[in-house]
């Protein structure tokens, strides 16, 4: 059999569990959970795994699923989706919406949404391992299967891996994954080295002297300083940063005060940095140090600003020679729907996990916007104003052809490891 034919044969069988997982898809989107609180999903997970013939690990730092299955000696491969969703209000329409409340880290009560698609990963990976488990000779070797938790606050890949991930599992060959993108539907977009970007969260709080909003002269503003320092900032990317160097510098929260006729005595930014690499990364993070620490002094500031470094991803780069691989066999299936992509500058932390194991990866971008909808929007010129992206209240993967494009990606690069030789009859 070619690699084609073996493609083929494990994927025959998508038709007959479609309609399945069009449920399984409806129920994790109309019942998401965030970080950490993904027991639900985890279960679910972990039944249908079980249900295949996987060996389950389960509530890996508390809801964590692996699944292994073992066919034979040859090389192991790791397949990941993420679990969790976000603290958003659904705005999508869908029948099957979410219109789940929960109670955040914090203690406040939240509306939950799978705004950014991890419904849509999980649902592909779990097609892909039921299909993999029904055809054993087409294969050999071992599958991975890895449902990770938070994924959104950064940490979730880390806390499996401090909870013993990589004495659970033998160690991966390879390892994959994808995210939905705001692309069209049935396209799937490879690129080899960096893929995602980096990102370093910072809480910045500066200090200045309260007063009464009447007497200005009494007081050191903190809002002043702070509005300074968000103007300030936007001068690191535009003027000291080659053109030609992609960074993003951005201020996602600023707060202050409780009152209009009141001047505070501190003030706080919330600042997202995203990078490609470490030079950059590390240029970048002193000029927003440097600018903060001068912008409170030439104010007068009461004392020195404190700033606390909070969640980091780390950049996300693709192997060249497996994703060379992986994008051929996807041309192979998929003929001009498989593209190559653009740089993105959202953040991952799956690459956590492959790189513990000193294993070589992929990680690419499957379509997920009806792809009519889509052209009509690129014709008028308003793709970044009509289509919905990734963490908006509106977003939400149209349910085919992303969803067997997805199950197909997973299938089809596992077995670009995991085929049988040639002269073993399958």
């Amino acid at each position: 059999m070619t690699p084609k034919d073996r493609v083929d044969a494990v994927l025959a069988g998508l038709e007959g569990i479609r309609t399945d997982l069009e449920e399984v898809y409806k129920d994790f989107h109309a019942h998401p959970e965030l970080g950490h609180q993904e027991h639900r999903t985890a279960g679910r997970v972990a039944e249908r795994l079980r249900s295949c013939g996987y060996q389950v690990h389960e509530g890996i730092d508390g809801t964590g699923v692996v699944g292994v299955l073992a066919n034979g000696e040859g090389p192991t491969v790791l397949l990941r989706a993420d679990m969790d969703a976000l603290p958003v209000a659904e705005e999508t329409g869908l029948p099957y919406a979410s219109t789940a409340e929960v109670t955040d880290p914090g203690g406040r009560r939240v509306p939950v949404a799978h705004a950014c698609g991890h419904d849509m990963h999980m649902t592909c990976l779990l097609g892909a391992t039921h299909l993999m488990a029904a055809t054993p000779a087409a294969w050999q070797g071992t599958l991975v299967a890895l449902f990770q938790p938070a994924e959104e606050p950064g940490d979730g890949a880390d806390r499996m891996l401090a909870d013993g991930l990589t004495a659970m599992i033998p160690r991966p060959d390879v390892a994959f994954a994808q995210h939905v993108l705001p692309y069209p539907a049935g396209q799937v977009g490879t690129r080899a080295g960096s893929f995602l970007s980096a990102a370093d969260n910072l809480r910045i709080t500066v200090y200045g002297r309260g007063a009464h909003g009447s007497a200005p002269q009494a007081a050191i503003d903190p809002v002043v300083i702070a509005s300074m320092i968000v103007v300030r900032l936007q001068t690191i990317v535009s003027r000291e940063v080659a053109a030609t160097q992609p960074v993003v510098v951005t201020v996602g929260s600023v707060r202050a005060g409780t009152s209009g006729n009141v001047i505070p005595e501190s003030a706080e930014l919330l600042v997202n940095v995203r990078t490609f690499d470490d030079g950059t990364r590390q240029m970048v993070l002193a000029a927003v140090r440097r600018i903060v620490r001068a912008e409170c002094e030439a104010s007068g500031a009461s004392r020195a600003p404190r700033i606390e470094e909070g969640t980091r991803f780390p950049p996300t780069v693709n192997d060249d020679a497996v994703t060379r691989d992986v994008s051929a066999a996807f041309s192979e299936t998929f003929a001009e729907r498989a593209v190559t992509i653009e740089l993105q500058s959202a953040s991952e932390d799956f690459s956590r996990i492959p790189d513990a194991f000193g294993t070589p990866y992929t990680y690419w971008a499957l379509g997920c916007v009806d792809p009519d909808t889509y052209q009509a929007a690129r014709r008028r010129g308003t793709v970044t104003q009509e289509i919905p992206v990734n963490h908006s209240p509106r977003f939400a993967p149209v349910l085919q052809p992303t969803l067997d494009t997805g199950v197909q990606t997973l299938v089809t690069a596992a077995l670009t490891r995991l085929a049988k030789p040639d002269h073993v009859s399958p």
